[in-house]
């Protein structure tokens, strides 16, 4: 088992990496952006838990946190970062983190923080909390069914993202997925992230449920 912290800060990458080796399980792996991360986490199956940061150098926040997601299959994920902008606060809750903890909070905030996530609960201070339950609450009310095209936050999915998530829907695996439409692995990884995030499923089946219930397949 392994856990992986990213943060573009050496200091703050140490901080929480010495926090970590007293709760988690080790080795605790360092990254100081999302590409570092992304490479760490290609090249392992026994990712356990990721403690990242959203604004880091070379990519954006959505573009980084959805496709550490893809790389780290079932680890839980927890942010700890600075920001305060509620579109980073949607990107997170959007990619069903575990944790969300300010950098404001005291150091003792974070250690606990993380002790729930490891023991498999979810941590998220008041006002993500809040964010995450108004969004919730919206999410029940039913509303016309949109057209294909514009589901999600990512709106318009492109053509190569439906031609993955067709074969996603047909029972593929990734390797499969990759050699009949001439990607890399790892570029249907990124694909299969940004397919999640727009339809708002958390996993490949109900990825292709959507896609069913829709008529897309």
């Amino acid at each position: 088992m392994a856990t992986l912290v990213c943060d573009d800060h050496p200091l703050v990458r140490s901080a929480l990496a010495l926090v970590l080796a007293d709760i988690a399980a080790p080795p605790v792996l360092l990254a100081s952006d999302f590409a570092e991360a992304w490479a760490i986490a290609e090249g392992r199956d026994d990712l356990e838990l990721c403690v990242v940061d959203l604004h880091m150098p070379g990519m954006c926040p959505a573009e980084g946190l959805s496709g550490l997601k893809a790389r780290v299959g079932d680890a839980r994920i927890v942010v700890v970062t600075g920001s305060d902008d509620d579109a980073d606060l949607v990107t997170a809750l959007d990619l069903g983190i575990h944790g969300y903890v300010p950098k404001t909070v005291e150091p003792g905030v974070v250690e606990a923080a993380l002790r729930l996530v490891i023991a498999g609960g979810r941590y998220l201070p008041d006002r993500v909390a809040d964010l995450a339950r108004g969004r919730e609450r919206r999410a029940a009310v039913p509303i016309p069914t949109p057209e294909w095209s514009a589901i999600g936050p990512y709106g318009k999915l492109s053509q190569r993202h439906r031609d993955v998530l067709d074969q996603l829907a047909r029972g593929r695996s990734n390797k499969e997925i990759a050699r009949l439409l001439g990607l890399s692995p790892a570029t249907v990884k990124t694909h299969l992230a940004h397919i999640f995030a727009a339809l708002g499923a958390s996993n490949r089946t109900e990825a292709a449920a959507r896609a069913r219930e829709n008529g897309f397949v």
